[in-house]
């Protein structure tokens, strides 16, 4: 399956969180092989070459990050929503299209100076890849970028990112 047929996949479910939003639905993507196949491939090949470590954003992301980093042999931490976490090495609250939330990073698993790429599912306003992004410069970390499956150009998340490079699949 080419990446366009895989991406075709993408469900659009409108007013899901609430009424005005127009919800990216990733779910037959993942369940259909060839089309998470191609599009774990077309992931893999964002990433920088001397990336260290993958940032999976909770919770599409986990599974973005680690089919990623098993193609490509590399290890990754977990953004989590809180309350996940039994050591926290620090939290960010930040803003979402249609509300608010929190994110926190694991404590003793991002090296002072490793190489971390950031991996999610869909980039709207930047608000969550960018207090991931926090996150893991907060620990020592150096993001080297941020991988995305989808990029909703007219809510501007690459603005929220202060200049970080953000490679996307498909913008929409």
């Amino acid at each position: 399956m080419n990446l366009d047929e895989a991406l075709g996949l993408i469900a659009e479910i409108p007013d899901f969180p609430e009424p005005g939003v127009l919800f990216r639905d990733l779910s037959p993507l993942f369940a259909h092989g060839p089309g998470f196949a191609a599009v774990t491939d077309a992931l893999a090949g964002t990433v920088e070459p001397d990336v260290e470590l993958l940032a999976a954003v909770e919770a599409r992301g986990f599974m973005l990050a680690a089919a990623v980093g098993y193609a490509r042999g590399l290890g990754v931490v977990l953004v989590r929503k809180p309350g996940k976490l039994p050591s926290v090495a620090g939290r960010v609250d930040y803003a979402l299209e249609y509300g608010t939330a929190t994110l926190e990073l694991p404590e003793n698993v991002v090296r002072t100076g490793a190489r971390v790429a950031v991996v999610d599912d869909v980039l709207a306003t930047g608000g969550t890849v960018n207090a991931a992004c926090t996150l893991l410069e907060n620990a020592g970390g150096v993001v080297s970028g941020v991988s995305v499956v989808l990029e909703l150009a007219a809510l501007d998340g690459r603005a929220a990112l202060g200049g970080r490079k953000v490679s996307s699949l498909q913008v929409v």
